[in-house]
This record gives structure tokens, sequence and C-alpha cells, in this order.
């Protein structure tokens, strides 16, 4: 993927294990990915396994981290309704839809 992305790629993501166009690392690290988001109980010792043939433990931990953070980025938009064109300014979303209300 040093080229950057480019829209072959992107159309390629909902296919990523079956597509030629991601090396089987990049399988792997997507793979690793969608398990934590969906279904973190997949990420089992034989994943580890697999994981640690193209990994090491910096780059497994690495991926980790930032796969949970972006996890968290899209969990946060959800809660603040961010994604929608007609969100009030963030005083009053703060202040009527969640937790930090007053």
């Amino acid at each position: 993927m040093q080229e950057g992305v480019n829209e072959e790629l992107v159309q390629a993501l909902a296919n990523f294990a079956d597509s030629s166009v991601f090396t089987h690392r990049e399988q792997l690290a997507l793979s690793f990915a969608e398990r934590m988001a969906l279904q973190p109980q997949q990420i089992d010792t034989t994943f580890f396994t697999d994981l640690r043939r193209e990994f090491s433990d910096a780059e497994i931990i690495e991926l980790g981290l930032l796969t949970g953070l972006f996890i968290g980025y899209g969990r946060l938009i959800a809660v603040l309704d961010l994604e929608s064109p007609s969100v009030p300014p963030a005083e009053e979303t703060l202040s009527t839809k969640t937790p930090l209300s007053r």
C-alpha cells in the first residue's frame, strides 16, 4: 500500500479476504481490525499464531491500539450523533443527548 489509497483499494475493502489487491499481511491486519470491531471473541490463540507469523509483538500492539482508537472514535461520533448533517451546535447536543448534561 505504498502508493496510497485509491478507489480500487476502497472498493476492495468490502471483500478484503478474497481480494488480490491486498497482500497476505494486509489481509491479516484487516482481519484483526474487523475481529476487534465486530467479533473480538474470534481473536483466539490460533489467530494470534497467524498474526505472529507476519507481525512482531510490537506491531500487533500498535495495530490493536490504533484499531481500538478508531473503534472508539466511531462510537463517540455515533453517541454524539455527529454523522447527521442537521446536528445542532455542540452545546445543545451535549446538554440534551449525552450523560454529560448538567
